[in-house]
């Protein structure tokens, strides 16, 4: 067994032989993309396990070991992660935990201590946490290289991409689960290439982007015309299957075309945050620089997935530069804790391509997510007048069937649209006719 060792302030570290005999444990908020996550990491000889649990004690498990005051999403990750150490069949000897840190005003920067003090409670102080950040701490047997973060960014491109082609397929496939053997047949040829050190050159990324979107383009599809649907909030509630009560699976079973603005968008908002701080306030100018650096290095494989798909059939994302201006006349760059200007711009993005109904999920405890969420609503609904937002709240005491009739709410809505701008374009026709 490791010897547990700590460093000068008492954290228990992740060691060198943890690497070698424990099992890592992370929590799953985009399926496809921590998939992938998840194999980039074992082909680093860590040995990782995703967690999928969906059940309501995972909920009851976070409430008795975090603060109800917390916001609902450590509640979930935090109560996943102790779940599954007590009735998951792993070793709790033998085990670590995997927490990504941001290190910004949002509470998710607290998770990593508020989940050292819930294993404290439950008397698994002998477990090590690992940050999964840019430096907010370190372990000497799990680290980020440049690298693995190279594989992470393409995998997470790659992951947007294949996730957007899939939603915009799967509500007109004719033969049923098509779009998701696509995203498995995706998911097995990426990994296999970056373990061969393949598709992570930009020739290659662009060759294998236009590769994929063939790929979607070949699946027999029907022609016809539904609700779309945006999704927008808090991170975790907005892509996590536990923490929105499968809400994309709930909406394409009510006959609606699914659209979630991808991770690339968040990560490269996170990391402009960055470089506004500097300009704003003052800073490290290598910090600076590396933060343009990354940036630009992102931008650019967007831009160019973008381009792709513009010369598809499918609806492409907007250009990151393109939100920013669009959130201009309603906030400005320091209104950036939690997803910050980002939230209202990817209501913008979503009105702005003709998708004006919007589930907004709202998440206990986010403040600021209820601000530039729940709070734009009404300005955006005064510019535009045909938009279709619903807040919903997520919190331990809510259940999915208050969440799902206020959708339906919504979707009835824009179904009566829907049948109203039908029937004027035909008699519109006859009048032409």
């Amino acid at each position: 067994m490791a010897e547990l060792v700590y460093d000068n302030n008492g954290r228990l570290l992740f060691t060198k032989e943890m690497k070698e005999e424990y099992t890592l444990l992370m929590p799953q908020m985009l399926p496809v993309h921590f998939g992938m996550f998840q194999k980039l990491l074992q082909l680093e000889g860590y040995k990782v396990d995703m967690l999928t649990t969906h059940h309501r004690g995972i909920v009851d498990e976070g409430q008795k070991y975090v603060h109800n005051d917390t916001c609902y999403p450590a509640l979930l990750v935090i109560g996943q992660l102790i779940d599954a150490i007590k009735n998951g069949g792993y070793d709790p000897h033998k085990v670590a935990l995997l927490i990504t840190q941001t290190g910004g005003g949002c509470r998710a920067s607290n998770y990593i201590h508020l989940l050292r003090k819930a294993l404290l409670k439950a008397g698994y102080d002998y477990i090590p946490v690992i940050s999964v950040s840019f430096g907010l701490e370190k372990n000497p047997g799990f680290g980020l290289t440049i690298p693995l973060i190279k594989k992470l960014v393409y995998a997470m491109l790659y992951g947007d991409v294949i996730v957007d082609l899939a939603n915009q397929v799967r509500p007109y496939e004719v033969e049923e689960g098509a779009a998701n053997r696509m995203i498995e047949h995706w998911e097995n040829e990426l990994v296999a290439s970056f373990d061969k050190g393949r598709r992570m050159k930009f020739s290659s990324f662009v060759q294998t982007i236009h590769e994929i979107v063939a790929d979607y383009e070949a699946i027999p599809v029907r022609q016809e015309e539904k609700v779309k649907v945006g999704v927008v909030g808090e991170i975790y509630v907005k892509f996590s299957p536990l923490g929105n009560n499968n809400l994309e699976a709930f909406l394409l079973g009510e006959g609606c075309e699914v659209v979630v603005p991808g991770l690339t968008d968040f990560m490269i908002f996170k990391v402009f945050n960055r470089i506004t701080d500097v300009q704003l306030y003052g800073g490290n100018k290598i910090k600076y620089l590396f933060c343009k650096i990354l940036m630009n290095y992102i931008v650019k494989r967007q831009n160019t997935v973008i381009e792709i798909m513009e010369k598809s059939r499918f609806r492409a994302p907007t250009h990151f530069e393109q939100i920013h201006q669009s959130v201009q006349p309603y906030l400005g760059d320091g209104n950036k804790m939690g997803e910050g200007w980002l939230l209202t711009g990817e209501m913008l993005e979503l009105i702005h391509e003709g998708i004006p109904n919007i589930v907004c999920t709202q998440p206990f405890g986010c403040l600021p997510n209820h601000i530039v969420g729940k709070g734009m609503i009404r300005p955006l609904k005064d510019d535009y007048p045909d938009s279709n937002i619903v807040a919903i709240d997520y919190d331990p005491s809510a259940t999915a069937i208050n969440q799902e009739n206020r959708i339906k709410l919504m979707l009835a809505n824009a179904r009566q649209k829907m049948k109203q701008e039908k029937k004027q374009a035909a008699e519109q026709t006859n009048t032409q006719g």
